[in-house]
């Protein structure tokens, strides 16, 4: 019961909705990717360019607005060689995600070294104001990340690009039957994936720290494609599976102490839950069907 009690409470509350922010953005981003038919496990590295830009961005201007605009341009950037890649030259979509990560990882770590000659941690730089509205108090992306999903249900769902990229991901053939531009809304919906997760990010530095880490995003991305699966490619069900996901990491965090279960173990919760999830049900889970097939008109 005393477990309860201190894993229930205000603080971890906080705690978790922080913690979900960049996981229902860098979700909500994925969704429109996928759904469209293009798999991207990139966002693990636009997630941390995009946290690295706005740290520069704002370092360069003072600006933590401008700091917010750069990591959406830079993760539209990212994204748009993803889709470059794999949209426009048909490449396989797991490996040119893999080859970005890889490379976002080595370039942070390179940029630092350049701009601030460290290796591990940037200067503190600053942060987005925090924004108080009634008995809250986040910095601006925790709103927006909440309120961009009844945003997004209702333009998947509601309006006629919405259809049109449902219809891309899952018969592409007949979409491009009745005039839709297959290959244009895939690169549409892939560079709006770079800017969600570039502004997943940017919550990580100018949001919450102040500073830019090496690798602090720490497999975010790839916890916000499990909640993106677990939620069915759905932004009600990724907002959900978000919130369990940063439930467990605001319990890991939080110095709870759970009988017989060593700290370094309770540390690892949020993936432990991840691999459950995953393992349990993706293959309940029917994603679109031409996901991860590139479209040539040719074939058609």
């Amino acid at each position: 019961m005393d477990v309860i009690l201190q894993i229930f409470t205000l603080t971890i509350l906080w705690s978790t909705i922080r913690q979900a922010t960049p996981l229902i953005l860098a979700s909500l981003g994925g969704i429109f990717a996928e759904r469209s038919g293009v798999i991207n496990i990139a966002l693990e590295g636009i997630m941390l360019t995009g946290a690295f830009a706005s740290i520069y961005g704002m370092h360069l201007t003072g600006s933590p607005w401008i700091g917010l605009l750069f990591a959406i341009i830079v993760g539209i950037l990212i994204a748009c060689i993803h889709a470059v890649v794999t949209v426009i030259f048909k490449t396989n979509q797991v490996v040119s995600g893999t080859a970005i990560n890889i490379f976002a990882s080595g370039l942070t770590v390179f940029l630092l070294e350049i701009i601030w000659k460290v290796s591990g941690t940037s200067p503190r730089i600053g942060r987005l104001p925090t924004w108080t509205v009634g008995p809250l108090s986040f910095n601006p992306i925790v709103y927006i990340a909440f309120i961009m999903v009844p945003v997004v249900w209702f333009i998947l769902y509601r309006t006629p690009w919405g259809l049109r990229i449902r219809a891309v991901g899952e018969h592409p053939q007949a979409a491009d039957t009745v005039g839709i531009n297959v290959n244009r809304i895939r690169f549409i919906c892939v560079l709006i994936s770079g800017a969600f997760a570039g502004l997943a990010g940017a919550h990580l530095s100018i949001g919450e720290l102040g500073i830019f880490q090496k690798e602090m995003t720490a497999g975010r991305g790839f916890i916000a494609l499990a909640a993106m699966i677990f939620g069915k490619w759905n932004p009600i069900g990724a907002f959900l599976a978000s919130l369990l996901f940063a439930f467990a990491q605001a319990v890991s965090i939080s110095g709870v102490q759970i009988p017989f279960i060593p700290r370094e173990l309770i540390n690892t919760i949020p993936y432990v839950i991840t691999i459950i999830v995953l393992a349990s049900f993706v293959g309940r889970a029917h994603a679109p069907k031409a996901i991860g097939k590139p479209y040539d008109k040719s074939e058609r």
